[in-house]
């Protein structure tokens, strides 16, 4: 019942029709998205992948502004998230972490911390709360501009890094178009191919049960292969901030060396 549930929340697809894909996906979530696709039933053109856990995020840069660093304090509810005591932890865990210039989480969580490490000092917060509470995720980005951008009282965050100098203000803009249109990867390059392949094995069954010609197909295909690279590669996706323009026409010569983006839902 499980599964039906959830490839019915990510499908949009009828509780028949879904029965019918489990079934013949032999209960396999991800076959059975992919057949409801194929048949041209399913609503959704990508997996819905959601945070199960509350907590906050925080970002933030380095004072030579060349490095951006991000993390993601999980707690069980909301309410603790909201709690004073849990971001003012979060916030001192984010300046240590700039501090220091941590690279990893594990470095982070074995860094000394008031009088002990961080992992312990999250332990004794958890017992004071009575909460579980855990560092979930932690990065940084180098670059020669980089932003950080936090939405909705942290719970979305955005880390990102561009190749030239004194581009704060495009990079900013670009965190936020991040933030809202939440890209999967930077540009087409990027896709690994057994991903677009699959997209086009979808695409030319669903063009096919139109009673599209052959012979047309692969044009066909080409543009919807195109509108695909528009959803899913930040560079070719329209500018939040100015549709008539692209990400890349943005950026103009300047390069996203990376992006990281966390969201809590």
């Amino acid at each position: 019942m499980e599964t039906l549930k959830k490839l019915r929340e990510q499908t949009g697809a009828g509780i028949v029709d879904c029965q019918k894909a489990l079934k013949e996906a032999e209960g396999d979530l991800n076959k059975a998205v992919e057949i409801l696709r194929k048949k041209g039933i399913s609503k959704a053109s990508k997996r819905m992948d959601k945070e199960a856990t509350e907590g906050i995020i925080k970002a933030g840069i380095s004072e030579d502004k060349k490095t951006a660093y991000i993390l993601e304090l999980n707690s069980e509810t909301d309410f603790v998230a909201r709690n004073e005591q849990f971001q003012e932890f979060a916030n001192k865990l984010l300046k240590v972490a700039q501090e220091k210039n941590v690279d990893t989480k594990e470095e982070l969580l074995a860094l000394d911390f008031e009088e002990t490490n961080v992992s312990d000092a999250i332990d004794a917060l958890s017992g004071v709360i009575g909460e579980k509470i855990v560092l979930g995720k932690y990065n940084k980005l180098s670059g020669e501009t980089v932003s950080a951008y936090i939405h909705m009282g942290g719970k979305i965050g955005i880390i990102l890094s561009l190749d030239k100098e004194g581009m704060e203000s495009i990079a900013s803009d670009i965190a936020m178009h991040i933030a809202a249109l939440n890209p999967k990867y930077i540009k087409p390059e990027d896709v690994p191919e057994e991903e677009v392949n699959k997209e086009k094995e979808i695409y030319k069954e669903q063009l096919l049960k139109e009673g599209k010609p052959e012979n047309i197909i692969d044009k066909i295909l080409e543009g919807k292969i195109n509108k695909y690279y528009s959803e899913v590669c930040l560079v070719k996706q329209d500018f939040i901030k100015d549709e008539d323009n692209k990400v890349e026409d943005v950026l103009g010569e300047a390069q996203i060396v990376n992006f990281i983006r966390y969201s809590l839902s």
